[in-house]
């Protein structure tokens, strides 16, 4: 009975694996499908919907012993018929609509064999975070049309209905038709624009899987691991640009310390407190090389300043070794760069670490002025820290038990009352 059930439980898991070796096919192929087909046929909006719908019939049809020979070819076939399909209805109903005016018929669009003879990854990054979308619309359809996720897959992973997602990517695919936007990469004279906003959109989807900005998981590994998929793509395609590869390095060594970051029971563990021997060794040895390669050959920029702070903290073997004063200057770059909220909080953290908490503290105090600051969490989780550091328990704890009630974080709340625990338990013991 037992060895029928191992069998079993055995067969499951095999099918799980290849289910999941099939779902990280189709999106790796996902762009060239739908760059064949907008070349070919134009209109991006019906073409991506045709792409969906073949790739979930492939999701259905494909098995371990069935995926075509030519699996790029099988899905733009399957695309294309559906595209000609839509064309044929849309042409019948306008014949209806339109009899009495007599309207020559449309010509059919060419035969479903088109040849993805380029690679048209690059061209779709711009194309989905044209400048005439939201962010929001951004991420939804660079997570679609780059990167092969359904809907309902996005959906899930930013934990908002999936009729939501479905609104924001049929905007943003209406938007792009009426921007008059053309399949091709930008002029020369936008494309760097065009690029930081490309960036901009994975550091937003990789942040999010991070650390959830609410919910019950501190972090989703498939929008962490899909955001380092399609920059690693955008990187193999921009091999020379310094900020692409110093996204790319940030976002391995933030990655790297994934396994170290949370307890058995969920509980979330500061970056200090971490088993650094379970930090993700690997990644820190890729992020590191990156990094350093970009800071040598590369202008500069916010990202790869970000990436040389994540290598900083990566050297350190213990906690107490980290080189605060290195950090310090690297902050007080990026802040001059690219000034931002969270960016002036880390800099008073570490400005703390090297000249003290009350030096922290003042900074602070004048840092709330800024309205995207103010009431905020994370001033208050800081401020509790530095009194912490100060001495100042009691004024600590309430610090932490306010940071508690206006963070939508559960992971998060849970360690702020903790740590506010941790301090009462202090006080009174003292």
């Amino acid at each position: 009975m037992n060895d029928a059930n191992d069998e079993a439980g055995a067969r499951g898991a095999a099918g799980a694996d290849t289910a999941d070796a099939i779902g990280d096919l189709l999106r790796e192929l996902t762009p060239q499908v739908l760059g064949a087909l907008v070349r070919r046929y134009g209109g991006f909006d019906t073409c991506e919907d045709a792409v969906q719908e073949a790739l979930l019939t492939a999701a259905r049809q494909w098995s371990a012993d069935s995926v075509p020979a030519n699996p790029v070819g099988w899905l733009i076939t399957v695309a294309s018929r559906r595209r000609i399909e839509v064309w044929r209805n849309e042409t019948a109903r306008r014949r209806r609509e339109e009899l009495a005016a007599a309207l020559t018929p449309s010509p059919p669009p060419p035969d479903p064999d088109p040849a993805a003879e380029t690679d048209d990854t690059l061209t779709l990054f711009f194309l989905c975070c044209h400048p005439s979308l939201t962010s929001a619309s951004q991420v939804a359809l660079t997570l679609r049309a780059v990167g092969g996720l359904t809907t309902a897959e996005i959906a899930r992973a930013f934990l908002v209905p999936e009729a939501t997602i479905a609104q924001r990517i049929s905007r943003a695919k209406q938007r792009i038709k009426a921007s008059g936007a053309v399949f091709a990469l930008p002029p020369d004279a936008e494309r760097s624009e065009r690029l930081s906003a490309v960036l901009r959109v994975l550091y937003l989807i990789f942040n999010e899987g991070h650390t959830a900005s609410s919910g019950a998981a501190l972090y989703r590994v498939d929008l962490t691991l899909e955001a380092m998929r399609l920059v690693r793509e955008l990187h193999e395609r921009l091999p020379g640009d310094g900020e692409t590869k110093g996204l790319l390095a940030l976002m391995l060594l933030t990655d790297a310390r994934r396994p170290a970051r949370t307890r058995a029971d969920g509980t979330l563990v500061p970056l200090a407190d971490q088993d650094r021997h379970r930090w993700n060794a690997g990644f820190i040895a890729e992020g590191i090389a990156l990094i350093t390669s970009a800071l040598a050959e590369a202008p500069i920029g916010p990202y790869q300043l970000q990436a040389a702070i994540a290598a900083v903290h990566a050297e350190a073997t213990r906690a107490e070794d980290t080189d605060w004063r290195q950090i310090l200057v690297l902050y007080e770059l990026l802040h001059r760069l690219a000034p931002g909220p969270m960016i002036t909080l880390n800099q008073i953290v570490a400005q703390a670490m090297v000249h003290g908490p009350a030096a922290g503290l003042e900074r602070l105090a004048a840092a709330e002025a800024d309205p995207a600051l103010a009431g905020h969490h994370r001033v208050h989780a800081v401020r509790a820290h530095l009194l912490d550091m100060a001495g100042d328990r009691a004024a600590a704890r309430a610090q932490y038990q306010i940071a508690a009630r206006c963070t939508l974080s559960v992971p998060e709340r849970r360690y702020l009352e903790l740590r506010a625990a941790q301090l009462g338990d202090a006080s009174r013991s003292s």
